[in-house]
């Protein structure tokens, strides 16, 4: 057990009572449709999540943990004690983690159903893949319209390396896909609360079955075995799709002709029109779309000095390569072309960028916007939506500079 899951593992035990109460089921009912609340006042980490660091991090809840913009620094690969948090329901007990490779994955949708155990899993491959991780809401608190959930700025990602063994291997091994697989579907492994409809809480979520090729199945995130807090035991792993998407403590795989009922899937996490229903003819929140934004200079260290100025961020385009990043300092009157700078670690992870630029004395508005491998060009303009999701509009994530 890794010194983050001890840690983990002796808070929650020590304060199981307070634990629970911080991790209840307010949170998910909140992002579900409750109104929506102000920004809260600072608040301890929760129990499972104490050994992160604090200074780098807004909680919004027990369930909610933003990244601060100033804390992202100019290294490619987000530091777990920073990474942001989002969960649908509260983490399982860190007992979990006790016996790892005890852990199983029920397999069905393959020609020879099974359950795995995670030891098991082990022994069939390996790789790491490096992918942005996203909350489908990261841009949220930038809508006027004040859609309900957590109102996360750019916060609600990071990007980070997983290691684990493909899904492809996975299925290999176990006689390749049944006929008629059109859909992946990850479902979790948390508690769910006794007295309701199974499908109306379970976090069960469905992909397309061409992301089968790219999907990993993870036990271990930025070189330590995975914690609680961000789906250990095992995690399902989708490149390039929102965070909902790669599931948490995963218990069972499955392919087949349909999606998901689960309410997560039917009703939850779409496209939907402002004013309208949710409903499943509506787009579900998958691939992410190109995006980009500034994590420095900001305001909060103050007026930043007359002179040469360093400006960097990072760029990603969910399934697709970063081609180039532009930087204005006017608010998009005008752009000058980012060096993409620090190792590129593949098409899902996301890439730093920089300009240097002289800056008098004066107030600036510093933007950035990405173009990726086939020619999309982050837009100036959110698409509006009833849950604000999917904000990439460059205008939305620009920053305000004062030079003295």
């Amino acid at each position: 057990m890794s010194h983050d899951d001890l840690i983990a593992r002796r808070r929650v035990l020590g304060g199981a009572a307070t634990a629970l109460g911080a991790l209840g089921l307010s949170s998910w009912a909140q992002a579900q449709g409750a109104s929506p609340a102000a920004l809260p006042p600072a608040k301890p980490l929760p129990a499972y999540a104490a050994w992160k660091n604090p200074a780098a991090l807004v909680v919004h809840s027990g369930t909610t943990i933003e990244t601060r913009r100033s804390a992202f620094g100019s290294s490619v690969i987000t530091p777990a004690q920073q990474l942001y948090i989002r969960n649908n329901l509260p983490a399982p007990d860190a007992s979990i983690l006790d016996k790892r490779d005890e852990w199983t994955l029920e397999v069905s949708g393959v020609k020879q159903p099974r359950s795995l155990s995670l030891a098991e899993l082990k022994t069939l491959g390996l790789e790491t893949v490096a992918t942005v991780l996203q909350c489908s809401g990261n841009g949220r608190g930038f809508f006027p319209s004040k859609p309900s959930g957590t109102p996360w700025t750019v916060g609600a990602a990071g990007c980070v390396l997983w290691s684990g063994v493909p899904v492809r291997t996975v299925v290999a091994a176990l006689g390749g896909l049944a006929e008629g697989a059109v859909f992946l579907t990850g479902t979790g492994g948390e508690k769910l609360p006794e007295g309701v409809d199974p499908l109306s809480v379970v976090v069960e979520r469905s992909v397309p079955i061409k992301a089968l090729e790219d999907c990993l199945l993870a036990w271990e995130m930025n070189g330590e075995p995975l914690s609680l807090a961000h789906g250990g035991p095992l995690r399902l792993i989708v490149p390039g799709y929102q965070g909902v998407n790669n599931i948490k403590y995963i218990k069972r795989l499955s392919f087949g002709a349909s999606e998901s009922k689960a309410k997560i899937m039917a009703h939850g996490y779409r496209m939907t029109p402002p004013g309208a229903q949710t409903s499943p003819d509506q787009a579900s929140v998958w691939e992410m779309n190109v995006k980009s934004w500034i994590n420095g200079p900001t305001a909060d260290a103050g007026p930043v000095k007359a002179g040469r100025v360093q400006i960097h961020g990072v760029a990603f385009a969910g399934t697709k390569a970063i081609e180039r990043v532009e930087v204005s300092v006017d608010g998009g009157d005008s752009w000058h072309t980012a060096r993409l700078v620090g190792p590129d670690l593949g098409r899902f992870a996301w890439r730093q960028f920089a300009l240097s630029v002289q800056l008098p004395a004066g107030t600036y508005q510093l933007a950035s916007r990405a173009v990726d491998t086939a020619g999309n060009v982050q837009p100036a303009d959110r698409v509006e939506n009833a849950h604000g999701y999917n904000n990439n509009s460059w205008r939305d994530h620009a920053v305000k500079l004062v030079v003295a």
